[in-house]
């Protein structure tokens, strides 16, 4: 496939036309897992455009690549996230769905791709059925003052309490998790970008290590169908509680998703399969 080419700047005198993909991602099967748009650029375009865009979109992440040639002989692109009102420092379910893109449609020679992104270099590489996600970890911190607030945002005291770039709330088993239904006033009101709950998956379903559900308003994301980046704070503690490194987790939104993880001390390698849903061409005159 080639990448997009414009014959004139944005505000010039033709459309810049732009390859768009919908992916949906963490799941085999379509209208599963998270959906995310790709955009594959052959040109900077002015951030109220890109975030403009995003909300058009209006799908929890619109992932936007610009080809930079080659990083240690891998594809090398930036990447920059945005949700219908924001952009990001990191998003795994668009991370994984731009690479499935580029792998699949673009390199279909290559087994692995480079990205520079807000978040530092993440490499993504072909596993078999799955890509692997290369992502810094976060050591998840006490959050004890929030726990009141947190309470009442989730109508249920949670047994633990953290943060890191989210706040982490552990409950007691996979049915809590499954069941709770937060009050998003205050949920967008806590000083964090989104709140994560969490508990064992012994008494899941689906047979998990661990489940979780992910809910950033604040992003203008209710609940994120499924959140690879919430894995770089659950995959340590998780890892630590039940004493291994390999996880397979279980997000238990409506559409649902499945990761594995491995938790590599300083990195988090979280991976997941991908399917192309959609294939079109975005025209901005």
């Amino acid at each position: 496939m080639d990448l997009p080419t414009s014959s004139a700047p944005f505000g010039g005198g033709e459309a810049v036309r732009i390859p768009l993909f919908q992916v949906d991602a963490f799941t085999a099967v379509p209208f599963r897992g998270n959906p995310a748009a790709v955009c594959l650029l052959s040109q900077e375009l002015p951030q109220e455009l890109l975030q403009a865009i995003a909300a058009e979109n209006n799908l929890s992440e619109t992932a936007f690549l610009l080809p930079q040639g080659s990083w240690d002989g891998l594809p090398h692109y930036s990447l920059r996230w945005f949700t219908p009102t924001t952009e990001v420092d990191l998003c795994g379910h668009a991370t994984l769905a731009a690479a499935h893109v580029l792998l699949s449609e673009v390199h279909p020679e290559a087994q692995e791709v480079a990205f520079s992104t807000r978040s530092g270099q993440v490499l993504v590489r072909q596993q078999g059925k799955r890509l692997a996600m290369d992502f810094p970890s976060q050591t998840p911190q006490p959050w004890l003052e929030a726990q009141e607030q947190v309470a009442a945002a989730l109508g249920i005291p949670p047994l633990e309490l953290y943060r890191g770039s989210m706040g982490v709330a552990v409950l007691a088993s996979a049915q809590q998790v499954r069941q709770v239904q937060p009050n998003w006033a205050q949920v967008e009101a806590l000083p964090v970008s989104g709140l994560i709950v969490t508990a064992g998956g012994a008494d899941s379903e689906e047979g998990a290590d661990f489940v979780c559900r992910v809910f950033a308003p604040r992003l203008g994301i209710p609940e994120d169908p499924v959140t690879g980046s919430a894995q770089c704070l659950l995959a340590p503690y998780w890892s630590k509680r039940l004493g291994r490194t390999e996880l397979r987790v279980r997000q238990l939104s409506t559409r649902g998703g499945e990761l594995w993880c491995r938790y590599l001390g300083a990195r988090v390698e979280i991976a997941g399969q991908a399917v192309l849903v959609m294939v079109g061409e975005l025209r901005i005159p």
